[in-house]
């Protein structure tokens, strides 16, 4: 049986979060600016850089302000949960694919839906809106001779 986890590692996933979060160079994420230099790697994830804004002077990472960011799982394992959300399987099907308790796959991909409503735009209506509603009887709680009567 082929572990997932073995297929992906750390470099490839600190790569896909630079490229993502600065598509147009590193920037601070306290002030914003381009005025940044490397310094170099974090002592014990040898993929995730750090860096230091010239304008700021303060330091800062890959994931620092991230939703990866202060957590004891990798961030493999968050890209992948990120991954088998996006092929809307469930909490207990994700933590059996990456090996983890059910309680921490239910706290991360909370924490990434979070994450990823707190950034969507809001919908704004314009022009004529129009809602329905229905109204869906779904079983026979409280009607059981509607069952019994079934051939």
């Amino acid at each position: 049986m082929i572990n997932i986890k073995q297929l992906v590692n750390d470099k490839q996933c600190y790569q896909f979060i630079r490229q993502t979060r600065w598509p147009n160079g590193v920037s601070c994420p306290h002030c914003q600016s381009q005025q940044v230099e490397s310094k170099g790697y974090h002592q014990k994830q040898k993929a995730r850089k750090r860096y230091l804004c010239k304008a700021c002077c303060r330091t800062f990472d890959d994931l620092t302000l991230t939703v990866f960011s202060g957590h004891h799982q990798p961030v493999k394992v968050w890209i992948l949960c990120l991954y088998f959300m996006g092929l809307n399987l469930s909490n207990r099907q994700i933590a059996q694919e990456l090996d983890i308790n059910k309680d921490d796959a239910q706290k991360m991909t909370n924490q990434l839906r979070e994450s990823i409503f707190s950034r969507l735009p809001m919908a704004v209506l314009s022009g004529e809106v129009e809602a329905d509603e229905v109204y869906v009887v779904a079983g026979h709680k409280g009607n059981p001779e509607a069952v019994k009567k079934r051939p």
